[in-house]
């Protein structure tokens, strides 16, 4: 009341106590005995308020006992019950109220998510209508009329292109999005201008707000490096929310170390714990380019670790077009899992990211691409991998005219895309020889998650990766491309005999450099064939 009327603050100072120190099968004597002395000689709560009720005329006198003693009732029979295996007390239910039309269960059914060129146009369109006098950065503008030209004229859309149209044509289908994060308004390589400022008295317009006076809202906030306390209220606000896209962005994927106490103890486990589950989306920028171990790592082996009886998603899209539909997957499902997505960085508005436009208005999420062009009898080596490294493989393959070398990308890493995968493995050769690439480090990644899996599909493969390491990543740009350079090139010349060779070393040296004289690198991690 006081602050609803006076518009200001209010701290409230409440002194407490525990009587039975920790649980009740402490005993906090042992270490405060002259405190608890003191809270043993006070009256207890129970029989305060009960006194105070009583005077104030509430209850009459004898009623607080006669509550107590009819909960000690109640409790023993329910306690009785329980012991003969009776249940007197209602199940914990989810998916009632505003969930009532969701299901509990993942499912890897298709959802088509492509939209009309209308919409896209409708989007594109509104991004450049600005208020009139409003003087937008030049540079900017120069941004979103570049994405309005390619929607109009089928050109070729960056990642900040397709997220941008994925969240203008939720919003004008109804569906609200809200996006929060440390400098997320422009993105922290400035790949989105979700907010634009006026350059001359700093007023802000929000242009996916504003696209139509029938849409739903469209809300994005730069929030503070604290990460827990961020992504704890947007795992909660999507909780609320289960027909919003509710996301939250990490300046650098590595900064999600700050948010791993919310990450462990409810967002992968909200649904096993209490049967309630949250689509929050998690935007993680990930990716080796030289820039140190606290801006590589989004520590995709974390996430992967925790993953459990389809408790949430964990993706890595490698297209625009494949960041556009995944997004608008997450809304579009009848259920609701985490998202997790490994974003990429220098590649935002690199070509081999961008897409075509016609691909937003056709098909859906791809859990795994494969490469259509590719004859399937020609290939000798087939590769598996994830992420940023498959642009770098598919350059190095180019560049040097290698042939009989297929690239397999997972852009799902879980729940594990294993239809897909297989029907993907069957176009080639039975016996082709399979190789999983991952720029991090051996202990890193997503290794030790994928091989047990892929073993049990039956496939004898083994691993070209960074030596093991207690750091993400160095933290020399020329160290960093020099280990590139080398992983990409073992990963189409290392064989099964010289596997531990097939990692990039930190220190660049090739271990047969190290070995005794007249002997070859150990194979110690090979799998038998």
């Amino acid at each position: 009341a006081f602050r609803q009327h006076w518009q200001r603050d209010v701290v409230i100072d409440l002194v407490c106590y525990r009587r039975l120190g920790h649980n009740e099968t402490d005993e906090p004597a042992f270490t405060q005995p002259l405190m608890y002395r003191a809270i043993r000689s006070r009256e207890t709560l129970p029989n305060l308020y009960g006194r105070k009720l009583i005077e104030e005329g509430v209850l009459a006198p004898g009623e607080p006992e006669a509550f107590r003693a009819q909960l000690a009732a109640h409790l023993l029979t329910v306690t009785e019950g329980v012991r003969r295996g009776e249940r007197s007390y209602p199940l914990m239910r989810g998916y009632q109220g505003i969930w009532k039309s969701l299901k509990a269960d993942y499912s890897h059914a298709v959802v088509p998510t492509g939209v009309s060129e209308e919409v896209l146009r409708q989007v594109a369109d509104g991004l450049t209508r600005l208020p009139e006098g409003f003087a937008a950065n030049p540079k900017v503008l120069a941004v979103l009329q570049g994405w309005r030209d390619a929607v109009h004229k089928g050109g070729l859309l960056d990642w900040g292109g397709a997220e941008t149209m994925a969240y203008g044509s939720l919003v004008l289908a109804k569906a609200p999005v809200r996006l929060s994060g440390q400098d997320c308004r422009r993105g922290t390589f400035s790949p989105r201008h979700a907010a634009l400022v006026d350059q001359n008295h700093e007023s802000r317009w929000v242009p996916l707000d504003c696209l139509s006076p029938d849409q739903a809202r469209f809300e994005v906030y730069d929030s503070p490096l604290s990460e827990a306390a961020v992504l704890g209220f947007e795992f909660g606000y999507a909780m609320d929310s289960p027909h919003a896209l509710v996301l939250w962005e990490a300046q650098y994927g590595d900064f999600v170390n700050g948010a791993m106490v919310i990450i462990d103890q409810f967002l992968a486990s909200c649904d096993s714990k209490w049967r309630r589950d949250s689509g929050v989306v998690l935007l993680l920028p990930h990716g080796f380019e030289g820039g140190g171990p606290e801006h590589s790592s989004a520590r995709l082996e974390r996430f992967l670790q925790l993953c459990a009886e389809d408790n949430m998603q964990v993706c890595i899209p490698t297209t625009a077009a494949q960041h556009f539909h995944l997004l608008r997957r997450q809304v579009l499902r009848d259920f609701r899992k985490p998202l997790v997505v490994l974003t990429p960085k220098s590649g935002l508005r690199a070509d081999h990211i961008k897409s075509p436009v016609a691909e937003l208005t056709r098909g859906h999420f791809r859990e795994v691409l494969g490469e259509p062009g590719v004859d399937p009898s020609s290939v000798r080596r087939l590769i598996l991998c994830s992420g940023k490294v498959y642009h770098d493989l598919a350059r190095e393959r180019a560049e040097k005219g290698i042939d009989g070398v297929a690239l397999v990308r997972l852009e799902q890493l879980y729940p594990w895309p294993q239809a897909q995968l297989e029907e993907e493995l069957r176009r080639y050769p039975r016996g082709v020889e399979v190789v999983w690439v991952q720029e991090e480090p051996h202990n890193n990644g997503a290794w030790f998650f994928v091989e047990p899996r892929l073993r049990a599909m039956g496939l004898s493969l083994f691993e070209v990766c960074r030596d093991e390491s207690a750091s993400p990543a160095t933290g020399s740009p020329t160290v960093h491309a020099l280990e590139q350079k080398e992983l990409v090139e073992k990963a189409f010349t290392a064989d099964r005999r010289h596997l531990v060779r097939a990692r990039a070393y930190r220190t660049t040296r090739s271990l047969d450099a190290m070995a005794p004289q007249g002997q070859a690198a150990p194979s110690s991690h090979a799998l038998p064939q």
